[in-house]
């Protein structure tokens, strides 16, 4: 029960975020109460593994607990918020899952396929320096978009969340970067 009397059950999904952000332990409680069934799902969907699916959903309510004072009632419920982060996470983990070991003695064959030689350096290096300028001439939001997304690896998602933009806007400008950045090293390579 509540301070005031009144059940958890009955307590908006807002203000138990908002309680949730205060760390008050009967409201972490009754959140994650809430919505443990339905993180759990969506984690468990993507990963099909019971194991990560409950680190993911660990790492959504902690994700919660650190960013519920940013939460925005604007753009979605605090379900589909919570649902938004989890499935972020659990893609993020079936990411990092697929790099699979190599055996030892894989290794050498490999690394030989790799080795930098001057001539792969300079051609590396002349690419990059081609997608650094093409990148420069775009307008400073959507390069900003562009590099978080296509360097860090940060989901639209993320990256909404760091420029303060909807949603739609992060994905436009990432996009439209793209699009740009593209049509900049065509008419690049034409010449």
């Amino acid at each position: 029960m509540w301070r005031m009397g009144l059940s958890f059950g009955r307590v908006p999904d807002e203000a138990l975020l908002s309680g949730l952000a205060t760390g008050d332990p009967e409201f972490v409680v009754a959140f994650v109460r809430r919505f443990q069934r339905t993180v759990f799902g969506v984690a468990f969907a993507v990963l099909g593994d019971p194991q990560l699916a409950e680190d993911v959903a660990q790492q959504t309510f902690e994700r919660a607990w650190r960013h519920a004072q940013v939460y925005d009632t604007r753009r979605g419920s605090v379900r589909s918020w919570l649902t938004t982060i989890a499935h972020n996470l659990a893609i993020d983990t079936a990411r990092a899952r697929r790099a699979s070991p190599v055996a030892p003695e894989d290794l050498d064959a490999l690394l030989g396929v790799v080795t930098e030689t001057p001539e792969r350096r300079a051609l590396a290096d002349d690419s990059a320096e081609r997608v650094r300028r093409a990148v420069a001439e775009l307008p400073r939001e959507q390069a900003r978009a562009l590099v978080m997304a296509g360097i860090y690896g940060m989901t639209a998602r993320e990256v909404a969340d760091t420029e303060h933009v909807p949603l739609g806007t992060a994905k436009t400008r990432i996009r439209t970067g793209t699009l740009k950045v593209r049509a900049l090293l065509e008419t690049e390579e034409k010449r």
